[in-house]
């Protein structure tokens, strides 16, 4: 358990916001209610008594001043990022607190990266984007196979879902990212983002049994495009999604996630199988769980206590495998994520 420290949560009655919630929850953090809706947040209010309701627009800094005043510390879960990361990110560095968000956008966190960084490393806090599934999760494997490599020739992260039931801000998240490239897709080759206008490959991935040889869509690219080459040289980084989740994303009348458990989470299981290779080596990092937006929760909750608890590398705007120990990370998810790393 924690000591009670008090986060601010912006975008709190969201899917993965309301996750976020839980696990600040059960971790002996203190959570303050924030976002946009006023209606929304008094809804989940009514379900989480004795929490402290804040709204706040993004277009008002007063009103982000006082969601976060006295807080410890600020998670961001509303999306569309493109909009909110950078209002946020202001509010915290007025208050002077770190700042992390579950941004999936690859425009939003390259953002970040370039509009903050100095000012967070001057500020001696700390700013954490993609701090989630996507990102999050394939940064710290990456850097947790690379292991005592400085550097490696390429690195792969292929994504094993059993199907993906996207909420209604994925889907906004998805339409705003398309709408910034011009509807061209990205990819990270020759160690830079290159946006193309033709139809991304189909391929076969091999998956860790029980899954095995899957058909997939080959540079499906993540926000990993952006945390690893952040800090690990790495001049082709290639993400990938097996067929069956990109056809339930495209489709416009895939039903949202439908909860199955008491916790909340859905049925999808997912297997992220990372591939890192180096002249003639190779090593692999393998992680799998139990749905991909509540799995964000604790990834984000874990990073924010790390940064509390002072177990970091850096300040400044960092990715998960930049500021943590990715190993140990990894570890201390076994709750949630079970890990393989084969080097």
């Amino acid at each position: 358990m924690n000591s009670g420290h008090t986060v601010t949560v912006f975008g709190a009655y969201g899917h993965t916001g309301r996750f976020v919630v839980a696990e600040l929850l059960n971790r002996g953090f203190v959570p303050i209610l924030s976002g946009r809706d006023a209606d929304k947040l008094g809804d989940l209010a009514a379900s989480r008594p004795g929490l402290e309701v804040r709204p706040a627009a993004v277009d008002d800094p007063a009103a982000l001043d006082r969601a976060l005043s006295g807080a410890d510390a600020v998670i961001n879960c509303a999306g569309p990022f493109a909009a909110t990361a950078a209002p946020v990110i202001e509010a915290a560095l007025r208050a002077g607190i770190p700042y992390v968000d579950v941004a999936a956008e690859i425009e939003a966190n390259v953002d970040t990266f370039a509009h903050f960084a100095e000012r967070a490393t001057a500020a001696g806090t700390v700013v954490i984007p993609a701090m989630a599934f996507f990102g999050g999760l394939g940064d710290l494997l990456v850097t947790a196979a690379m292991d005592d490599w400085t550097t490696a020739d390429e690195a792969h992260v292929a994504y094993g879902l059993s199907g993906w039931h996207p909420t209604a801000g994925t889907r906004t998240a998805g339409a705003v990212s398309r709408e910034r490239r011009d509807g061209r897709r990205v990819v990270y080759s020759n160690g830079r983002l290159e946006y193309r206008d033709d139809a991304p490959p189909t391929l076969k991935w091999d998956f860790p049994a029980p899954m095995g040889v899957r058909p997939v869509i080959g540079e499906f690219t993540m926000a990993d495009v952006v945390t690893v080459p952040s800090h690990l040289s790495i001049p082709e980084v290639r993400t990938y999604m097996t067929v069956e989740a990109a056809g339930d994303l495209a489709a416009a009348d895939t039903p949202k996630p439908a909860a199955v458990d008491e916790h909340g989470r859905s049925a999808q299981t997912f297997l992220v199988d990372v591939v890192v290779r180096s002249g003639g080596g190779e090593r692999r990092a393998v992680a799998r769980g139990q749905d991909i937006y509540a799995v964000s929760a604790p990834l984000a909750v874990e990073a924010l206590h790390r940064v509390l608890t002072g177990r970091t590398r850096v300040v400044g705007v960092a990715s998960a495998g930049a500021i943590f120990d990715a190993p140990d990370f990894l570890r201390a998810l076994s709750p949630h994520i079970s890990l393989e790393l084969f080097r």
